[in-house]
């Protein structure tokens, strides 16, 4: 029964998306959804084009897997290969306390902490800008790398550690060539995972990134996530009905998309190197 209602409540938010996404397109052509370069619904002259809120939505995700993976992925070797048992039931759980911390700490820690500090290296920053929200989101998905990433490697066979020392191998070099990729299933699902969850952040990007739908890849200006922009209309001023409100659902469904599309990812690189590796 708890199993069903799970399956039940997963079936139920997908038919909501549905039904209110195909109202959508009914009014507005699924073409220029995805080619038009400007998203104005909210405007007297109105666009749907969406590219420009996935174009932004990636950027900042992109931004946060660059921070996060070599920092989880260097202390998830460190905590498994190097440090003392101790050193690691101590330090593991302290890491892990960065996923507990509200998201909407995180955004005002990035608009009123992290771009002060942009600013001066980078003068010409915008106060909303992609960088200090991705970096800030990077640092917020980091224990989820590092706690999966090092549950995998330490679930590698000490046989294997043991082999790669009686062939005369260093310890970063049994590090690097037999742990990693012994637990590279564990470590590229915990990846995929982090890109998930920052795809779908809401409050740091709605916070410090700006709402300003911007296509383009320069992270020092405003821009505006999918997730943003579905904040921005539920906050109760856009009539229940209009093309304005359906708008939400069918940035809904684009985010599902992706999400679901990492999911199937994920399982897939899971799967393949375990077989690979086992």
């Amino acid at each position: 029964m708890c199993a069903s209602l799970s399956v039940l409540t997963t079936v139920g938010i997908i038919s909501v998306l549905l039904f209110e996404t195909i109202g959508f397109f009914q009014e507005v052509s699924i073409i220029d959804f995805f080619t038009d370069t400007e998203w104005t619904p909210l405007f007297a002259e109105k666009h749907f084009g969406i590219m420009p809120l996935i174009t932004g939505t990636l950027l900042v995700s992109f931004i946060a897997m660059c921070v996060a993976v070599p920092l989880g992925l260097l202390s998830a070797v460190y905590l498994s290969e190097y440090s003392s048992s101790r050193f690691r039931s101590t330090i593991k759980p302290i890491l892990e306390i960065l996923a507990g911390i509200p998201t909407v700490v995180y955004g005002y820690f990035a608009l009123l902490f992290v771009t002060p500090i942009l600013q001066v290296i980078f003068p010409n920053m915008s106060g909303f800008n992609a960088l200090s929200p991705g970096i800030v989101m990077g640092i917020m998905i980091l224990p989820m790398i590092s706690s999966l990433s090092e549950d995998a490697m330490h679930a590698v066979p000490n046989t294997l550690r043991e082999g790669g020392y009686a062939l005369g191998a260093t310890k970063f070099q049994v590090s690097v060539k037999v742990v990693i990729p012994g637990a590279l299933s564990g470590i590229m699902s915990s990846c995929v995972l982090a890109v998930s969850r920052a795809i779908g952040e809401t409050m740091i990007v709605t916070i410090a990134s700006g709402q300003l739908p911007n296509l383009t890849v320069n992270p020092l200006v405003a821009i505006e996530t999918i997730t943003a922009y579905i904040v921005q209309v539920s906050l109760g001023d856009t009539p229940t009905g209009t093309i304005e409100y359906k708008t939400i659902f069918a940035a809904g469904m684009t985010l599902f998309i992706f999400t679901l599309a990492l999911n199937i990812i994920s399982h897939y690189l899971k799967e393949r190197f375990r077989e690979e590796y086992s």
